[in-house]
């Protein structure tokens, strides 16, 4: 069972949160996680996920113009992405950046491909998904991984019940 954690990084604080989200993602039995920028990520790899959990920078309260021209570019296989399980994180360089709105339009994206969206446990921050402002500190990395876990558990328990 795979979960592809996608993200788009400049400075490189979205691709230390993606990182904490795999090492999620991989604590769960059964469970493998594929991490990709949004230059490295092919259809192929939507249709092999059996969840997605996409991240941002803020840029101007949205995803990323990269991010959003996978969404864009992968609409043909749109309808094989059904009960698929998808989650959201998001960084910025203001406290008041526009993290929501920017994971809410990430989420806007999942929830058009007919996935099953969740945002982070309630153990975590019971929001969304999971952000910060700059780089990602201990508790930041310590949610990420809670997220990583609740997709992979879930997508693996769907999985499970498909069978």
């Amino acid at each position: 069972m795979e979960i592809l954690v996608l993200y788009h990084s400049r400075s490189g604080n979205t691709k230390k949160l993606a990182q904490a989200i795999a090492a999620g993602v991989e604590s769960v039995t059964g469970a493998s996680c594929v991490m990709k920028d949004t230059k490295e990520v092919g259809q192929e790899d939507f249709l092999r996920a059996d969840g997605i959990i996409a991240g941002s920078p803020v840029y101007f309260g949205s995803m990323a113009a990269e991010l959003k021209e996978v969404f864009d570019t992968f609409v043909p296989v749109r309808k094989k992405m059904g009960d698929k399980v998808g989650a959201a994180f998001a960084t910025s360089g203001d406290l008041s950046g526009g993290k929501e709105t920017t994971m809410m339009s990430i989420i806007q994206a999942l929830l058009i491909y007919g996935m099953i969206v969740v945002g982070d446990p309630l153990d975590a921050t019971g929001h969304y998904g999971v952000s910060c402002t700059g780089a990602p500190d201990e508790k930041t990395v310590e949610n990420a991984g809670k997220l990583g876990k609740r997709v992979a558990t879930l997508a693996l328990a769907l999985k499970k019940r498909q069978a």
